[in-house]
């Protein structure tokens, strides 16, 4: 079998205009396939430099296969079976900027470069004090670009037209006004004067978005299948379903710069992204974090599965039509329309979206995606929503670690969340786990024991999960 490399197949030679935080299946998936769309089908004629934003990453896989990679999109298109695989060429390079500091500080000089994109998990946008200009890299990911937007503006002396367009994908509201705050802040912490401060408000711009694909990843089973199908030994397959919507809060002109919709995409210019944003985290995003825990320790592996499993799939459709839905301020029927469209979605047969992929970072996910609504539901309803909080109870078993049969649970998050855990589970306390967990203001950004009878009914939760097992326990919630 053929390596996928410049050897074997033919790359187009684009200017590249893009630097990429991220190089995960998401991206690769959604921006980058869009990128692609875009440049077959207007004239866009860009590619894509992808920087890795944390030291631990895929950059070298990209490189060794000079950055091509197949996708295969799957699902049901109004009501017709599809089945793509497409060829994505878009990504010029892909470097490490904690091993190559220079080759990163070296894109700012790029006159050409004009975007930024970005989706470094709900986590990656904050801002650290302890940041230096001087650091090689910034340990953020706002740190790290304003180190490069401040290169560009010395390097072309404040030009006017070599500001950013910037469009974070990073699934939190008002992506962009966040992304733009941390900037500023270290903008006044590094001291780097009026001038470029001037030129980073009037050339630039930080556009929220809102992203939406399911993309489940690497298929690890129909890997080979796939391999021999395409001829080529391609160790970046990512796969995705057919659907996509991108929502920018940008005006007309930047439209005109990133002609996404012309190429015939689902891409959106929008004055506001709210209330997109709100219906999407809410009714897609918030079950998918808490079926993830409670499907898999209920001995499911995908969210199929848990959506087509008599016991999960009530708790499902518990979760968003009774607990998340009522929490949305928009028309009863236009929500409850797209909320059986994503069960639609989560039911298509053609992608096989592991729960274990969503479980990365489910803290910082469940903050921003189920939190909300837990909290509106208690002050509307003045109980606690139950499956909201199993989902929670859920996360915090997943992160005590150990087996779940044969399958050795691997936790990724950051390391002081999962050392935080494994302190307090080693305690053997549910209670003071409970405690421990809710008062984690590094978490939550404040102490949730303070909020109305959840320490005791996650602690009940934590009891039952461990004496008769999750799916006992989601059996007596839906009943």
């Amino acid at each position: 079998m053929k390596e996928l490399t410049c050897n074997t197949v033919e790359k187009q030679q684009r200017p590249e205009r893009i630097i990429q935080f991220g190089e995960g299946n998401f991206l690769r998936a959604f921006v980058d396939w869009i990128v692609w769309n875009m440049n077959e089908k207007t004239d866009f004629n860009s590619s894509v430099v992808v920087v890795q934003p944390i030291a631990q990453g895929m950059i070298d896989m990209l490189n060794k296969q000079d950055c091509l990679y197949h996708l295969i999109l799957k699902g049901l298109d109004r009501g017709e079976a599809v089945y793509k695989v497409q060829l994505i060429d878009v990504i010029s390079r892909a470097l490490n900027p904690y091993t190559d500091f220079d080759a990163y500080m070296k894109l700012a000089e790029q006159p050409e470069m004009r975007f930024v994109i970005s989706n470094t998990t709900e986590a990656g946008i904050a801002f650290n004090p302890e940041d230096k200009l001087t650091d090689t890299p910034a340990s953020s990911y706002p740190g790290k670009l304003t180190q490069l937007l401040y290169h560009r503006f010395k390097t072309f002396k404040g030009a006017a037209d070599k500001g950013f367009i910037i469009f974070p994908c990073e699934l939190i509201f008002i992506n962009g006004h966040v992304l733009n705050e941390c900037i500023e802040k270290y903008i006044d912490l590094w001291q780097l004067g009026e001038e470029f401060a001037a030129w980073y408000k009037n050339s630039c711009g930080v556009y929220s978005t809102l992203v939406d694909r399911i993309v489940p990843g690497y298929p690890r089973e129909t890997a080979d299948e796939l391999r021999e199908k395409i001829g080529y030994n391609d160790n970046l397959l990512v796969e995705g379903e057919i659907f996509h919507l991108w929502v920018i809060e940008a005006p007309e002109n930047i439209a005109k710069e990133f002609p996404a919709d012309k190429a015939g995409l689902n891409v959106l210019f929008v004055p506001s992204e709210e209330p997109y944003h709100e219906r999407k985290v809410t009714l897609l995003n918030g079950p998918h974090t808490v079926l993830s825990p409670v499907g898999y320790l209920s001995g499911l592996d995908t969210v199929r599965e848990c959506v087509e499993d008599e016991v999960m799939g009530a708790f499902v459709r518990k979760v968003m039509l009774e607990e998340l839905l009522p929490t949305l301020n928009l028309p009863k029927e236009e929500l409850e329309q797209f909320a059986n469209d994503v069960l639609d979605r989560f039911r298509n047969p053609y992608v096989k979206h592991r729960v274990t992929s969503i479980m990365l970072n489910s803290f910082p996910k469940y903050r921003t995606r189920d939190l909300p609504g837990l909290k509106t539901y208690l002050e509307r309803k003045g109980s606690l929503p139950a499956g909201l909080v199993l989902g929670l109870a859920g996360i915090i078993t997943y992160y005590k670690g150990g087996k779940r049969g044969e399958d050795v649970i691997n936790i990724q998050d950051d390391e002081k969340i999962i050392t935080l855990l494994r302190d307090l589970w080693a305690t053997g306390s549910t209670r003071t786990v409970a405690e421990g967990v809710l008062g984690a203001t590094s978490i939550w950004d404040e102490d949730l024991n303070q909020l109305p009878g959840l320490t005791d009914k996650v602690t009940a939760y934590l009891d039952a999960i461990q004496e008769k097992g999750m799916l006992n326990v989601v059996k007596d919630i839906i009943q």
